[in-house]
């Protein structure tokens, strides 16, 4: 059966990795949501031979001691370690790129691990949303009020890419197909970036100073600006909380306060001539488009319509709430928008590349990339989540399953049998 060039191997993405590399097996792009590691007071307080839990009038170190929302796989380093990311790096095309989300507490550790590996930070995206629950253990008493954690609003993202081998971009996209990223093909499109047609007078060739000391400009050159905003590095889930965040700032201004008219310091110390007085802008403006949200994307987080279910009592495992009306049900806790996704496998891999996620899960970036036209290889350890991406992509667990990737004959990540 066809698996219509995605591809799943169950098992340990570090020793998969190191079996992908041995084999010269080269991606196009990495996309992935690996472990935050919350839960790393399972290691200190959940082993079982650890010392009896005391857990205080809230419960909350014994429920913390079962791991993140009860899920184990999130304890560890794996997402802190540079030779987890140099097994990434190791199967990547020169001058791929790679995305990567964390939590707030622990992205300075991994982009260190990744920037250690031999990546090379290009910046760091940020999803904002609203929605987050504020996991905090409140005080009573003489602190009544006070508490231990702020409300999450942000997930930060690592953009990073594997340096070219090339002495340049182009001549990497060249050899490669890979180093640039797809501006127009993640534009974010609204009423207010129609694009069209526009005309600049610039200095002519050899132009001198006419009599009222200003520049002859006597050439005019015509372009096209093109329909959509330049994708930013901010992103967000549309919710109210955010919008209003943004809205606050008006819809008539992109920057947060004026910029004022003024003598610019490259005019400060100029001769008596016909650039005395000359300013950098005609007046106290907002620079830019609009100042609200419109002008990132936003993605909505993920809904239980996109999450995969598995009904523990009659064993209905679908994509969506199982129609058995059971209440034993199973999901993955930190599944990410589809929408969201696909936007960031546009920006990174060229139309029908090959997009790597060493950390699958439920297998969202491998759906995203089917949705954008390319092909995915996932590696996950867990049996169940295996099972999830089978369901997610329609498609029998077996058929999906790569178990001897070094049977297959690999030439520079070109299209091989493997995704055939």
């Amino acid at each position: 059966m066809s698996t219509g060039g995605h591809r799943v191997i169950h098992g340990d993405c570090t020793v998969a990795l190191r079996d992908l590399a041995r084999d010269s097996f080269l991606v196009d792009a990495v996309v992935t949501d690996p472990p935050y590691h919350l839960a790393s007071i399972v290691a200190r307080l959940g082993s079982p031979d650890a010392a009896p839990i005391q857990s205080g009038a809230t419960g909350a170190y014994a429920r913390a001691s079962a791991g993140f929302m009860g899920q184990q796989w999130d304890g560890g380093d794996i997402a802190f370690r540079p030779d987890t990311w140099r097994r990434v790096y190791d199967v990547m095309k020169p001058g791929a790129h790679l995305v990567a989300f964390s939590a707030t507490k622990g992205y300075h550790r991994m982009a260190c691990a990744i920037e250690d590996a031999g990546f090379e930070i290009r910046d760091m995206l940020a999803w904002l949303y609203g929605t987050g629950f504020p996991k905090s253990h409140n005080l009573d008493g003489e602190w009544d009020g006070w508490g231990t954690a702020m409300k999450p609003g942000i997930e930060p993202i690592v953009f990073a890419q594997k340096p070219i081998s090339e002495d340049s971009i182009v001549a990497n996209v060249a050899r490669w197909g890979v180093g640039a990223i797809n501006i127009d093909g993640c534009r974010i499109h609204a009423d207010d970036a129609q694009g069209g047609t526009y005309t600049v007078r610039r200095f002519a060739p050899g132009a001198e100073v006419n009599r009222n000391g200003a520049w002859k400009q006597d050439e005019a050159f015509e372009g096209e600006m093109k329909p959509g905003r330049w994708p930013a590095n901010v992103l967000h889930d549309g919710s109210e909380e955010v919008l209003a965040a943004f809205a606050a700032f008006g819809d008539d201004k992109g920057a947060v306060a004026p910029v004022h008219r003024r003598n610019a310091d490259k005019f400060r110390n100029v001769y008596n001539g016909s650039f005395v007085g000359n300013i950098d802008e005609a007046g106290s403006t907002f620079q830019g488009d609009s100042g609200t949200a419109a002008r990132f994307f936003y993605s909505s987080k993920a809904t239980q319509g996109e999450r995969i279910f598995e009904c523990r009592t009659c064993g209905a495992h679908t994509v969506g709430k199982p129609p058995c009306g059971h209440d034993d049900l199973r999901t993955h806790p930190t599944v990410k928008p589809l929408s969201l996704m696909q936007w960031l496998v546009t920006l990174i891999c060229p139309p029908g590349g090959l997009v790597l996620d060493p950390f699958a899960g439920t297998g969202t970036t491998a759906a995203a990339a089917r949705a954008a036209g390319m092909q995915s290889l996932s590696i996950e350890a867990d049996e169940n989540h295996v099972r999830d991406i089978a369901v997610r992509l329609g498609m029998p667990a077996n058929d999906l399953i790569e178990t001897t990737v070094e049977s297959y004959p690999v030439h520079h990540g070109l299209q091989r049998e493997m995704f055939a």
